[in-house]
Formats: structure tokens, sequence, C-alpha cells
């Protein structure tokens, strides 16, 4: 029986109203980073049994599959019929029509929430400084802390000297003890652009009474300045928040329009069965581990926000976050919020019984179908690192010409 299909102009006016969608690019990774919709994630043909049943937890939402002419999309559908998902349709003429249609396509990985860094940046000006503001800081003896941004294994890897580890959703969390002195300067950075402008802004949104800066452009821009990286840290921030940091963090979700609920209210939500619903537990994997509510899935909260079509591919969905301490919860809320999630933050439920299993961690892809991205490892290309930057400075206009984000930014 052939597979129903959908046009371009069909997902288009969904993710214009909000419906829920799953639009699956069932190619392999490196050739999704090529080009795709905004909202399109990936699920490669051959790994649909591994990660279907997590990353789409309701059998009869609304999947539409595509390729680019590669003969992907029937293996795909059978298998996600076989699993037992009732509403599975392809992409009339695949990526060439929503080509055709004059639709944009987007480059890379995790492409919108790098698409909606900019535009905090845009919107807010967040402050930043150059790798040789930094660098010259760094010299002098200057007082200032870094505090890198990214997984601590991205961190190992690679470093700039001296910075400290605080994880993403970590730095309000953890900022008071990284940077216990008010005149102290606090320089944020990633690999390369997002994760360091959504880590300052939290920290200005949360009312840190420091300076804050973005390192602009990451270790790309550091290497690209020709400054010196650190392999092998080790270096941890430890949990200590900045006074106010609490109360400051609950009013940044406020205002980012995030619901809170009850354990009674999770219940009344997880029966509306319509609905997809999203639980993550955005602590720090060994505290999951230690203990969790049951049916949350771990994900740490700065990674959440960079990869959130990779943890949550049906958009419009619902999405609650937990955590025992809600300072990482409500700011990373904040930020899923204005990418457009209906989002909540669960209220206790700690005091109750808890499932003490390690976080989901799922076999890694062939390496030969992996998009490498220009940052990582500790080889330099510096044509590629300076074409990413290049890219990530452009989307802000792509976004406009795309017209379907419906991000806003407090």
């Amino acid at each position: 029986m052939p597979l129903p299909t959908v046009t371009p102009f069909d997902i288009r006016s969904a993710l214009l109203l909000r419906d829920e969608i799953a639009l699956l690019d069932v190619r392999h990774e490196a050739m999704f980073a090529t080009g795709h919709p905004l909202f399109a994630a990936n699920m490669a043909a051959d790994r649909i049994e591994l990660e279907a049943e997590t990353r789409l937890p309701r059998k009869d939402v609304p999947v539409v599959v595509y390729d680019a002419g590669e003969g992907l999309v029937a293996q795909a559908a059978d298998r996600l019929t076989a699993l037992g998902y009732s509403h599975v349709r392809e992409l009339d003429g695949g990526l060439e029509a929503w080509r055709a249609a004059g639709y944009e396509l987007f480059a890379d990985v995790n492409s919108y929430a790098k698409a909606f860094g900019e535009l905090v940046e845009h919107r807010r000006h967040t402050p930043s400084l150059s790798a040789e503001e930094v660098s010259a800081l760094i010299a002098s003896n200057a007082n200032i802390r870094i505090l890198d941004v990214r997984r601590f294994d991205e961190y190992a890897t690679m470093n700039i000297p001296g910075s400290v580890s605080v994880p993403g959703a970590e730095l309000v969390l953890r900022a008071g003890r990284a940077a216990p002195d008010p005149e102290t300067t606090i320089i944020v950075n990633c690999a390369g652009r997002t994760r360091s402008i959504i880590g300052t802004q939290s920290l200005i949104n949360a009312g840190v009474g420091n300076k804050v800066r973005a390192l602009r452009n990451g270790t790309i821009g550091w290497t690209l300045a020709k400054q010196n990286l650190e392999h092998g840290s080790g270096r941890r921030g430890e949990i200590g928040a900045f006074e106010g940091a609490e109360s400051n963090a609950r009013d940044v979700a406020y205002r980012a329009g995030v619901r809170r609920l009850t354990m009674a209210e999770m219940t009344a939500l997880q029966a509306q069965t319509h609905r997809t619903l999203y639980s993550f537990d955005v602590r720090d994997a060994s505290e999951y581990a230690a203990g969790h509510i049951p049916g949350f899935r771990h994900y740490p909260g700065g990674q959440l926000v960079q990869e959130i079509d990779m943890a949550a591919p049906v958009r419009g969905a619902r999405i609650v976050l937990t955590d025992n301490r809600s300072v990482r919860a409500d700011m990373t809320a904040s930020w899923l919020a204005q990418m457009g999630w209906e989002t909540y933050v669960l209220d206790g439920g700690y005091d109750g019984a808890l499932e003490v299993t390690p976080p989901l961690v799922w076999p890694k892809p062939d390496p030969a179908h992996r998009y490498r991205r220009p940052y990582e490892g500790t080889d330099i290309d510096t044509g590629a690192m300076q074409a990413y930057l290049d890219w990530e400075y452009g989307l802000v206009e792509q976004l406009r010409r795309d017209g379907t984000h419906g991000f806003f930014v407090i």
C-alpha cells in the first residue's frame, strides 16, 4: 500500500499553527547536516528501532518522513509502522520539493537552537569579549573567572587556560561559588557561540551581581586568534548559588511564560494521552543516577536547550522539567518557553519513591555517518572554523526569511 503523502505547504501550516508534528529526516547525520527544514529532526532509518520509542513517546503522533532521493523512506516507514506508529506519512517529493516550494534549508545540526541563540544576542545585545581581550586579561592577572558551559567531556578535550567546567544550566546554581567576589568578571565560553550566549544571558537574566561577558566565538575564536588551549583539564565548579538566585530564576521562568505543576497536576497532564509529553530531569548525571522521579529521562539543562531537536522531535509537544533545587529547571524552562515550547516545571516529587537507574545512553552511530563539527577534536582547520562562524552570524536573517520559528526573547 502506498504511503500517504503530505505537501511542504501542509507541514509549514502545521508548524505555524503549533500543531504536533514530527518531521523526520531519515538520512544519516552527515547528510542531514548538509541542509534540512528548520524544525526537522534527524532519525536515521537504521536507528529507528533504537531511538523511536524514546524520542516519539506517543504512537499516534503525526510523523512525516523524508529523504533526498536516497530511497530510505519506505524502510523508515516500515520500521515505524512495525513499532506501532499509526500516523506515518511521506513528504511528497522529499527534500527537493521543500526547496522547490521556496522554503529555507538550514545547514548543520541543532540548527534551530543555534539560530535562537543568535536571535537572543541580536535582540538583547549580549555583551562579549574577543579572544585577544580575554587573553590580555589572563596575562595581566585580572580579576576574572572563565566558566566553560560545554559538557565536561568537551571541556576535558580542550579548554581556555584556567577555565572551570560549569555545564550550561548549572551556571546560575554554581556561579556564587565559582565567583564569590562580586567584582570578579565572569567570562562564559563554549566551543562556538550558542551556549556561551545563552549562558551569559542566563546569568544576566537571573540578576547575578558580577559583570558577565561571553567569550566571542568560543574556542573557535580562541583558536583563530592563535591562542593556546589546555588539554585534559579536570576543574569542575561546585554548587553554590549567588544570593537571590533561586527566587530570581523562578521569576525569569515566570516572565517567559513557564507554568508550574504539583505532582497531582502532573498526573492530570499525563492522562491527556492525545498530547505528546516529554519529561526531563535536568540535573547532573550523578544526581540523576542516585535517585530520580520515575518516568523522567535525564538530559542536562544546558545541553537540552542546544539539543532540543534531538531530545524532543515532536514540535508542538509539551515539556515538563524537574530539578530538586529548581534553579536549573527554571532557567532551562525559561529558554525552552522562549523557543516556542509549552513548558512546565514540576514542583516537589523528591520526597516520594525514587528510581535508581543510570541515564539512558544509546550506542554511537558509525563514525562514517556522523557529522564532524568543525570545533571537535584537537586538530585545526581554520577554514572550516571561519565558515562555521560565518554561517552562525547569518542565522538571524535566515530565520526572518523562513518565518516559522515563533521565537520570542524576554
